[in-house]
């Protein structure tokens, strides 16, 4: 056994050395952790909605005692991991431009961070209430606020993107990639951290649904399950590999509904205001304001079933 042993790491050694072609295995050891991580981001969930994560224990101090402590607990444990993402920002940042990277201090840039991320929060607070709002008008089902808040998988899965998104938009590598990742485990609702989503968004079952990263949608929008809004293509390099940072999925505008299974392709697609996408379409252009698109089979057949049929 000793012999294979020594073998394996005798032939595995050199695959370490250069494999991954933004050297990320120089940093073997070094990365994040993500069960601080997906803690943190439970504790911030918490702070958006207060119970949802941890219910009952805001009763037993006032909601400032309550906040501040868990303001805290969710900065100790992401600032480390922020700090250990940060050199994969630099690695992303040489594979796009000529020359090193400018340096600079992690610990130091982990700490501005997290002042300009906590500093965002009652702002993203204001975006979670008008979710909840819009889940509790958009769905007859809904008959409580509270209802809503505990048990729909649309708000968790909203709640928790537009906190990724805030990190996404500071520039903070792999970190909100592992929350959104957490967020999909969790409710079936895959949304990168990069999409931008306005106010009042309603996913109405959640399961199957998929935001892109470059996607763009509005205010006032509401989906259903299993909808994509995805890219039409890859456009490739010289070097025939992927071209990063282009708009690759479409753009949503306000007040538009998508009903189950659509399926929206292309950063150069455009639905326009007001407009109402059927389920089961498939679509790769634009559609003007006010539509109506849906999708028309050339036959329907429908059979009543005999009472004596099994």
């Amino acid at each position: 056994m000793e012999r294979c042993l020594c073998e394996a790491v005798f032939d595995l050694i050199p695959t370490y050395s250069n494999a991954a072609e933004d050297r990320a295995d120089s940093l073997l050891g070094s990365y994040p952790n993500p069960d601080p991580i997906v803690a943190a981001l439970k504790i911030y969930i918490d702070v958006m909605l207060p119970g949802k994560m941890s219910p009952g224990t805001i009763e037993k101090e006032e909601l400032g005692v309550y906040l501040l402590r868990r303001l805290s607990h969710g900065w100790r444990l992401l600032r480390p991991e922020i700090e250990r993402a940060i050199p994969f920002r630099w690695l992303g940042e040489a594979a796009r431009t000529e020359g090193p990277p400018s340096p600079v201090n992690a610990r130091n840039e982990s700490q501005r961070l997290m002042r300009e991320f906590t500093r965002s929060l009652p702002r993203i607070r204001k975006l979670v209430i008008e979710d909840v709002r819009a889940a509790y008008d958009g769905d007859p089902a809904a008959l409580t606020y509270a209802e809503v808040q505990l048990a729909y998988p649309g708000l968790l899965a909203i709640t928790s993107h537009r906190l990724a998104h805030e990190f996404y938009r500071l520039n903070v590598p792999v970190v909100p990639r592992i929350m959104s990742e957490w967020t999909h485990s969790q409710t079936g609702v895959d949304i990168h951290p990069g999409a931008e989503i306005g106010h009042s968004f309603f996913i109405d079952h959640a399961t199957g649904v998929v935001v892109g990263e470059t996607t763009r949608i509005g205010n006032n929008v509401k989906i259903y399950q299993g909808v994509t809004l995805g890219a039409k293509s890859f456009p490739l390099d010289e070097h025939g590999r992927p071209i990063k940072h282009i708009k690759r999925h479409p753009t949503v505008e306000d007040n538009v509904v998508i009903y189950a299974n659509a399926t929206i392709l292309g950063g150069d697609t455009v639905i326009g205001n007001g407009s109402t996408i059927g389920g089961n379409v498939f679509l790769m252009e634009s559609v003007p304001p006010n539509s109506f698109v849906a999708y028309h089979h050339p036959e329907l057949h429908i059979k009543q079933r005999l009472p004596t049929e099994s």
